[in-house]
């Protein structure tokens, strides 16, 4: 696809092939054409690598972390479950959302937790809000120790930020779908996997071998959970999309 902007005529042109669009530069569809590409560039430059939360590297799109933002802050959850740890800096972002609203703690699981991680994140102030478990994401073990860890009652959230192959993240879906309670989410996040395979550092697997495939796949055998971007709790614009790594991610429990 070739995409011109010219800021005299005011109009954005899309080029795909023999299909020919021209938008009004500053319409909802040019803003949604035009970050779809900061977002393709954005990946490729490691944008998402230049961010830390209260000290620890956090390895996302800023817009995801606020929206999840919006979504805890409604949800009120007494338990985030994230599989992926890295650096630890969205566990301590979960865990500082969770200290603000007096409620919550969070638990992530990461295959290998390297030490210099888990000697940062256990330093943290915010260490007594985490617990940390490592072993494979999917392994039963694994997953019984952390469903031992939900209580009944409780109002549980899970994010899936581990191995993004389409096999993995369906495996985990399986694993955890049944840890979420009804009217919240199991977010399969990096979806956006499937919108990268001809870009730098992307590859062409990738058109079925990503997350957002899985969530799919997974919401079509399990009527319980429907894929739906949470609405915006505050909105004065025409827009309606977010800017994500995290296309179809959102899979709510209906009930």
């Amino acid at each position: 696809m070739r995409l011109t902007i010219d800021t005299d005529t005011h109009t954005l042109s899309l080029v795909d092939g023999d299909h020919r669009q021209e938008l009004p530069l500053y319409s909802r569809d040019a803003f949604e054409a035009i970050s779809r590409q900061w977002v393709r560039v954005g990946w490729s430059q490691k944008y998402q690598y230049t961010f830390s939360w209260m000290g620890r590297p956090v390895i996302q799109l800023p817009e995801d972390m606020l929206r999840m933002q919006e979504v805890i802050f409604r949800l009120q959850p007494d338990l985030i479950i994230e599989t992926g740890v890295a650096h630890g800096g969205s566990l301590v972002f979960y865990a500082s959302l969770c200290k603000a609203m007096d409620k919550g703690r969070v638990v992530g699981v990461d295959i290998e937790i390297r030490p210099h991680n888990r000697q940062a994140i256990e330093a943290h102030a915010l260490a007594g809000l985490i617990t940390l478990i490592e072993g494979s994401s999917t392994d039963p073990g694994i997953v019984a120790q952390v469903g031992a860890l939900v209580q009944p009652g409780q109002t549980v959230l899970v994010i899936l930020d581990s191995n993004h192959t389409y096999a993995h993240v369906l495996a985990e879906l399986e694993a955890y779908a049944g840890m979420v309670t009804p009217g919240s989410y199991i977010v399969a996040t990096d979806g956006i996997m499937m919108d990268l395979a001809d870009v730098p550092r992307g590859q062409p697997g990738w058109t079925q071998d990503n997350p957002a495939r899985a969530a799919f796949e997974f919401a079509q055998s399990h009527p319980q959970f429907i894929i739906e971007q949470p609405h915006w709790p505050f909105n004065e614009s025409d827009l309606q999309a977010n800017i994500t790594h995290w296309p179809g991610a959102w899979l709510r429990r209906a009930g």
